[in-house]
């Protein structure tokens, strides 16, 4: 039984390939009919897809149509045929035929492929579709030409149409992805032939992707909404808008691509002129900045675009760098101007070496003056131990510093524990931490300290050398003092609280200027720092002053300390504090003279002066002043009444 059934298989094949006219109709799941009506030549070498070529058997009522496609090359009038190469890559799978029988066949689109290794030179104008309408008994044929894009050659496809395989993107209610049931087994037919089998071969539809949209593409009349230069040049930065070099910031991996416009930053700069304009001018489209963090370029830019100063804490350092490379004057005062606000003692050594290396002497000073005030604070913050060797010298170098010295010593000594981790010289030991002191070691006065904090403290440090010891153990004990290799000028160590002193008991209305000095002289009884004077303040209102205030020895008129600041004034009897630029040591026992010259309106003034105060602290113990008249060009305050009020001091 199998040998006949086979011998029936071959011959239905035989007969269908050497009769292309033959027909086949459907067995017991009727209503659908296939038919091969005869071709003539031309038309059997047309390449015809049949509905099993999209994907599965295609129904519409009882009437099934045939759809192919056709090529026609360049030249040519007649299609020209495109066999079937099987290839398992960019093919749909083969959903099933036209009877419903599974094909294992997967096809590669021969249209596609052979564009793609140039066998054919075609175009999507060159397909046709052709339609064939076939009956049982009547067969017709009708060539359309299709729509010369993929689109329209799909929108050519019947509304009604129902299709099994995948479905294509744009074209869901075409390709609905339902499958057509058809019987699953042979059907035999009244010759004892099997049903037609359509063998399906997917065709490739290139999928048809959206038009890219130029990025950053400038709005139109964007100007129109900007009413000034300023907004107009504000609305340029940070965007592509007619933009015209680009920079490439920081270094990678973290760099960034920046756009800007050459003529905006020409004219705010001079290096970028030179850059852009001069003689030696850049042809490049893009300049790399590596030394330059963005966030600070960013800083940059929007301040020459917008004058706008946009600097934070993280980025203020970096910022003024970026003003400083490119000459940005204004920027790189706004920079200060903001450290300056926001200088502390914990931040005044990172500050103090950054205004070294930029070149910020106004800066350093205020970092210098911080320290001095606030040296045990200073001293204790993490920025200490980050100093360069050059920045602790100039620290260590000062008279003014506010703290004992066997204190700067043991900070000193984590310093150098620090320094040896920087230059990899471990373990830090003593002799490695004396290398890297190296001078600084000569600037800690070491004679300052009791013998009993030497004692407990640097002899036993194993920094200095016994010699030098022996030395310092001399000193502390015997008189007259040897020579030593170390300072011994006294530091002006502000420790404690502030005091102030008052030498008047009431206090009266009117007191003149006319361009002499108000002066008093006063001798202590101990070692202090005076920071400043009280004096009173104007009888008809606020008011500012202009003053110079001065402490000058007695003996040998050197002016100890000086300053001309101004003060505002209330109007009422309070004092109004005026500091001296640093804190001026006064000696026991010494005769000294406080001068105050005030430029401004009638004042206050005391009266009831007393000639001897002793001012006593729980902290410092007693201080006594003792004030007498100060001949010479006096404009009248004597011990009984006049200005200078108050000194500010530290013991």
């Amino acid at each position: 039984m199998d040998a006949e059934k086979n011998k029936k298989d071959n011959q239905a094949k035989n007969k269908i390939s050497s009769n292309p006219s033959s027909n086949s109709s459907s067995g017991q799941n009727g209503g659908s009919h296939t038919n091969n009506s005869g071709h003539s030549q031309q038309e059997q070498s047309s390449y015809a897809l049949e509905e099993g070529a999209i994907g599965g058997a295609c129904a519409q009522g009882h009437t099934q149509r045939h759809y192919s496609l056709t090529l026609r090359e360049e030249g040519t009038t007649s299609p020209q045929a495109l066999p079937l190469s099987r290839d398992p890559r960019n093919s749909f799978p083969i959903i099933g035929t036209a009877n419903g029988a599974s094909s294992g066949s997967t096809y590669t689109n021969p249209v596609v492929k052979a564009s793609s290794t140039g066998t054919l030179s075609v175009s999507p104008s060159q397909y046709q579709i052709k339609q064939d309408n076939g009956s049982s008994s009547v067969n017709s044929k009708r060539d359309s030409t299709a729509s010369s894009t993929i689109a329209d050659f799909l929108a050519s496809f019947p509304s009604g149409l129902s299709c099994s395989g995948p479905s294509l993107p744009g074209n869901s209610s075409i390709f609905n992805g339902a499958s057509n049931s058809a019987n699953a087994g042979k059907t035999a037919n009244s010759g004892g032939s099997d049903a037609d089998s359509v063998s399906s071969a997917p065709v490739f539809f290139p999928q048809l992707q959206p038009v890219p949209q130029p990025q950053n593409q400038a709005i139109y009349n964007w100007q129109a909404g900007k009413t000034s230069v300023k907004e107009r040049l504000a609305y340029l930065y940070n965007t592509d808008t007619m933009t015209d070099i680009q920079f490439k910031v920081g270094k990678p991996p973290g760099s960034q691509i920046v756009s800007a416009h050459k003529f905006i930053l020409s004219i705010g700069s001079a290096v970028f002129d030179a850059l852009f304009n001069g003689h030696l001018a850049t042809s490049d489209n893009v300049i790399e900045i590596p030394d330059v963090e963005p966030a600070a370029f960013a800083a940059l830019l929007r301040f020459l675009y917008t004058d706008e100063v946009q600097i934070g804490p993280e980025t203020v350092m970096t910022t003024l760098y970026a003003a400083k490379k490119y000459a940005v004057p204004a920027l790189e005062r706004a920079c200060v101007e903001f450290l300056k606000r926001n200088l502390s003692p914990d931040n005044a050594f990172m500050l103090l070496t950054q205004a070294r290396l930029f070149d910020e002497p106004q800066l350093a000073a205020l970092c210098l003056e911080t320290i001095d005030k606030n040296t045990s604070e200073a001293i204790a913050a993490d920025g200490f131990t980050d100093i360069d060797l050059e920045t602790l010298c100039v620290v260590l170098e000062r008279d003014t510093l506010g703290i004992r010295e066997c204190k700067l010593f043991t900070s000193v000594c984590r310093w150098a524990e620090a320094e040896c981790l920087r230059k990899n010289l471990i373990p830090p030991s003593t002799e490695n931490q004396r290398r890297v002191l190296s001078r600084a070691l000569r600037l800690i006065r070491f004679p300052l300290m009791t013998v009993e904090e030497f004692a407990m403290g640097a002899a036993q440090s194993g920094i200095l050398e016994d010699r030098e010891v022996v030395e310092l153990f001399l000193y502390f004990t015997v008189n007259p003092k040897p020579s030593i290799s170390f300072l011994d000028v006294p530091r002006c160590c502000l420790t404690g609280k502030e005091q102030v002193v008052s030498r008047f008991c009431q206090i009266e209305s009117r007191w003149g200027y006319s361009g002499t000095s108000d002066r008093i002289r006063f001798m202590v009884n101990r070692r202090i720092f005076i920071v400043g004077f009280g004096l009173y303040g104007s009888i008809h209102g606020p008011t500012e002053y202009s003053v110079n205030i001065q402490i000058i020895h007695m003996d040998s008129t050197n002016v100890m300390g000086s300053n001309d600041p101004t003060f505002q004034c209330d109007g009422t009897t309070s004092t109004f504090r005026v500091m001296f630029k640093e804190p001026v040591e006064i000696l026991p026992n010494t005769s000294y003279i406080a001068c105050a010259t005030l430029k401004g309106p009638d004042s206050y003034y005391g009266s009831k002066g007393l000639r001897k105060v002793t001012h006593e602290s729980v902290s410092s113990g007693k201080v006594t002043f003792q004030f007498t008249y100060a001949s010479g060009n006096n404009n009248g305050t004597s011990v009984e009444d006049g200005q200078i009020p108050e000194m500010i001091f530290y013991t």
